[in-house]
């Protein structure tokens, strides 16, 4: 019994330095030469896929300069793995280590933030409303009685029963298990309305097959920092990309990034999503952090 019960502590002592080891990402990548980014197929120009698993955006950009920087410090040339993620699985990929960092379209909020932790806010979100161009609906009052769609997963669930209690409309939401997926719900005309962050709704509008026959309308129904996603507790890791980024704050660079993947044509079709740099995005730039959600929400 005692020799069952010394294995089972040692086991459990293993454990625990296993788990001790899989917080700390500069250790696991110099071990392995591997790091794993979490990317997104249709996450708009923040993130998304051309084919052949190759994955492009604001935020992959970003990480790849972060991974560059995570190189330095684990001492070694890495081998960099994509791995496409969605709304639903990828908190739990990133919490057991399948995803060392989650380079996507992911609302930092105070219940998120018990589980992972983000780097600082690199885009401020404003969820909003797309429809079909000849519709005739231009805010949430309208779609009453009408098929809503999001996306499973995602806070702009929350937000959109959030608005249906607060406005008395009442709607049908439909969810597409991606936002590729949802958008296609509206473009098809099973959905009336596509409602989630305004820059994934203007990247698949740009990026569909007649751009004009969509359009963002309406007020915007939730204002929310996006930010890039890594282990919780992970001090060395979120030191390198929090540097990273307010090191290219400092250059100008991420402005130049911001430029190029939404006011230049980006890949596949060379198309512009046209969405300049909000106020609230200059505000995060201007004071780099990474305050949760419930920071935003005005009084």
């Amino acid at each position: 019994m005692k020799l069952k019960v010394i294995a089972l502590s040692v086991a459990l002592l293993a454990g625990g330095a296993a788990f001790a080891q899989s917080i700390d990402t500069v250790a696991k990548v110099k071990a392995s030469g591997v790091v794993t980014v979490g990317v997104r197929d249709s996450s708009g120009a923040l993130s998304y896929t051309l084919g052949d698993g190759k994955y492009v955006g604001y935020h992959v950009e970003i990480c790849n300069r972060i991974v560059a920087n995570l190189e330095k410090a684990a001492g070694r040339k890495l081998e960099v793995k994509y791995q496409s993620v969605t709304s639903q699985n990828r908190i739990p990929l990133v919490q057991n280590g399948t995803v060392d960092i989650e380079c996507g379209s992911t609302t930092n909020n105070a219940t998120r933030a018990k589980d992972v932790s983000f780097l600082d806010t690199t885009f401020v979100e404003e969820v909003r409303i797309a429809v079909k161009a000849n519709s005739g609906i231009a805010s949430i009052a309208q779609l009453n009685g009408k098929n809503v769609a999001t996306t499973t997963g995602t806070t702009s669930v929350q937000t959109l029963r959030k608005n249906e209690r607060a406005t008395g409309v009442d709607f049908k939401e439909v969810y597409g298990k991606d936002h590729a997926d949802s958008f296609l719900l509206l473009e098809s005309g099973r959905a009336d309305a596509f409602v989630m962050d305004g820059s994934i709704l203007a990247g698949n509008i740009a990026s569909s097959k007649n751009p004009a026959d969509i359009k963002i309308v309406g007020e915007v129904l939730s204002v929310e920092p996006i930010a890039i996603m890594i282990r919780k507790d992970d001090t060395a890791f979120k030191k390198i990309g929090d540097d990273t980024i307010r090191a290219m704050i400092k250059s100008g660079e991420l402005a130049k990034t911001y430029d190029k993947w939404f006011l230049e044509p980006i890949p596949p079709k060379n198309v512009r999503v046209g969405l300049p740099v909000s106020e609230s995005i200059k505000a995060a730039w201007a004071t780099p952090n990474n305050k949760p959600m419930e920071a935003y929400v005005t009084k």
